[in-house]
């Protein structure tokens, strides 16, 4: 039964439309946050961005195993072993909950003094600690929510966890809107929004695996520690890289930051971020739809079929990408004017979005190939490649082409771009190596 479930769902298409939108979803959720939480005043805006930068800090910890479950459950179900697959669940489920329920109690109970160590600023201070009190204090639903997500998906269900986040993010609206409006609650009631919504969200998925998936019926299991050690093995390296890019990033903005002091170029960088965006969220969908491909795939032994796959979802999303950053390029100023009536800034955004093109080619290839290794069990190259490159290009670009050049952010740029290509050519290279079919969990004859 459900191995026909999972051969009905099995169309690249019907994977990848509602994780593009469910990635959509998150994005547009965001900016309109913000835009409601300016009516309390911009220091609001700035105290929960800088809350939510903390708080993604430590949800790092619980992709270590959210992102290996997507590996071993895939290739498990590929091979029609169902029932380690609903193992493999059960294991993370466990361990993202046991450490969700830490840091919850960790982050509520120390908000004050983690605001003090990293030296927020003293008109932040207050509304920065009310909401990672609130939201660090439930961050246990970060935990759970990949977990239950990755879980329908792998077994091709991408529908369910769309139709989740859809109704949390309308939950999530209409109470921002009573508590800012009705209550005049602020910055608690944004992130009571923020909670209530997340819960609800998380509701909706574990009823949705419980009523579609019946693996748990499947009677064979493997030791845990064997399990749980494959799903380490993808999700350590695939947590490491996602903390260092954060970190490189960081590092990034600083250069900007120093590159003059009305703060132009790091204003000009997150204006041409947010609208280069939505060829982000294409290109992630992509990759992650072609990964459950992938895993499946290399669970039923058939290596070709995953090569061409790959490759064809490579085209795709070089095809999008340069389509999409060539209409946002040529359509700059009236994109940029939608934020400001600035000339300088929207000429600045316009030479941005013009390198964004090769930047986002890079990008969505590193992203395809890249989740594709790490799907396969080859996520500690990816890792290392990502580590190499991220400072020696995107970080040390910043600093040679933004700074010692005097290109600002216009150098900033061509040092994340390079980082982008280099590191898509190194996957391009691994991938068409081979060495992806030896680090299977499962050994075919």
């Amino acid at each position: 039964m459900v191995i026909r479930m999972r051969d009905s769902t099995k169309s690249f298409t019907k994977l990848y439309i509602p994780i593009a939108l469910e990635t959509l979803c998150y994005m547009l959720a965001g900016m309109v946050d913000t835009v409601m939480l300016s009516t309390v005043g911009d220091s609001a805006v700035g105290a929960v961005g800088t809350a939510n930068t903390y708080i993604n800090v430590f949800i790092i910890l619980f992709h270590i195993v959210s992102s290996g479950m997507i590996a071993v459950m895939t290739q498990y179900i590929g091979a029609k072993r169902v029932g380690v697959a609903y193992q493999a669940r059960q294991l993370g489920a466990v361990f993202n909950l046991v450490l969700g329920v830490l840091l919850s109690v960790f982050l509520f109970a120390f908000s004050g003094n983690i605001l003090d160590l990293v030296g927020v600023a003293p008109l932040l201070q207050e509304y920065a600690g009310t909401y990672l009190k609130i939201v660090g204090g439930f961050c246990f639903l970060n935990a759970l929510i990949p977990v239950f997500s990755s879980y329908l998906r792998a077994f091709g269900y991408t529908r369910q966890p769309l139709i989740a986040t859809l109704v949390s993010n309308v939950v999530n609206l209409c109470l921002n809107a009573v508590f800012l409006f009705g209550f005049h609650a602020g910055v608690a009631g944004v992130a009571a929004a923020t909670v209530i919504s997340r819960i609800l969200n998380l509701g909706i998925i574990i009823v949705a695996a419980g009523l579609l998936v019946k693996a748990k019926d499947d009677s064979e299991r493997l030791p845990n520690k064997e399990v749980f050690t494959q799903i380490i093995k993808v999700g350590l390296p695939s947590a490491l890289e996602t903390a260092l890019y954060n970190v490189a990033m960081t590092l990034t903005i600083r250069f900007l930051n120093q590159m003059d002091e009305a703060g132009v170029n790091v204003t000009a960088r997150a204006y041409a971020a947010q609208i280069a965006n939505f060829s982000y969220c294409a290109g992630a969908a992509l990759a992650q739809a072609n990964a459950i491909m992938t895993g499946w795939r290399i669970g039923e032994g058939d290596y070709e079929a995953c090569d061409k796959g790959t490759k064809k979802a490579v085209c795709i999303g070089i095809c999008v990408a340069a389509g999409l950053e060539g209409i946002f390029a040529l359509s700059s100023d009236y994109l940029v004017g939608l934020f400001t009536d600035d000339p300088q800034m929207i000429a600045l955004v316009g030479k941005l979005l013009a390198i964004d093109i090769v930047l986002e080619v890079g990008r969505v290839t590193n992203l395809v190939f890249g989740q594709a290794l790490k799907t396969s069990g080859d996520a500690l190259f990816t890792t290392i490649i990502g580590v190499v490159f991220m400072y020696l290009c995107m970080v040390g670009g910043a600093w040679f082409f933004g700074i010692h050049l005097n290109l600002l952010a216009v150098g900033a740029y061509i040092g994340l771009a390079c980082d982008e290509c280099v590191r898509a050519v190194c996957m391009f290279l691994r991938w068409q190596s081979g060495k992806w079919r030896t680090k299977g969990f499962i050994r075919h004859a």
